[in-house]
């Protein structure tokens, strides 16, 4: 447990309020501790993160911790514990999981500690159950598909009976001229 001071210093308050405001504009987080990264690989995983618009944070537990309170979130302070790098992901979480996780089987350093999504905190386990679940995208070309299938059936039976009907009439040609 952190020990909240009486007085907060003008340049703490202020590197509170940053976090704050990075925290405020995305809706999922995911935990990591990235002890044993080199730059290298950080510098890769930020730029594989970018991708998807996400920013990969390395953060101080407590002023993490103070701007999820403020933020009137779930309680993640277990996972505010030892080096913490927070991917904060604006929309679709469930990719960003499955690039972590693809990380962490390059580069076994990285460790997920958990996630907070659509605000329900995951552990590590629920968290790489997440990432293996189709994205939104996959869900949509899913549901589009089915949807698509009476159309593309009724369109296959309608296109059936005139072709039949030549297939028909030419045997019959084909017949008679035998």
């Amino acid at each position: 447990m952190a020990i909240i001071a009486k007085k907060i210093q003008e340049n703490k308050t202020k590197a509170i309020g940053e976090l704050k405001e990075s925290l405020g504009k995305a809706g999922d987080f995911i935990f990591t501790d990235y002890r044993g990264l080199t730059v290298e690989q950080i510098t890769a995983l930020r730029k594989q993160l970018r991708t998807k618009e996400v920013k990969y944070e390395v953060v101080k537990n407590n002023f993490a911790r103070l701007a999820f309170e403020q933020l009137s979130m779930p309680d993640v302070s277990s996972y505010l514990v030892g080096p913490t790098a927070v991917a904060i992901t604006p929309k679709d979480a469930n990719e960003v999981a499955k690039i972590l996780y693809e990380f962490t089987k390059e580069v076994p350093a990285l460790k997920v500690k958990g996630a907070l999504v659509s605000g329900s905190v995951y552990n590590a386990a629920q968290t790489e159950a997440f990432s293996k679940l189709p994205g939104r995208l996959e869900l949509i070309s899913m549901l589009m598909s089915v949807m698509n299938a009476p159309a593309r059936n009724l369109a296959a039976a309608l296109n059936d009976i005139p072709s039949r009907l030549v297939r028909t009439i030419k045997a019959i040609a084909d017949r008679k001229a035998g």
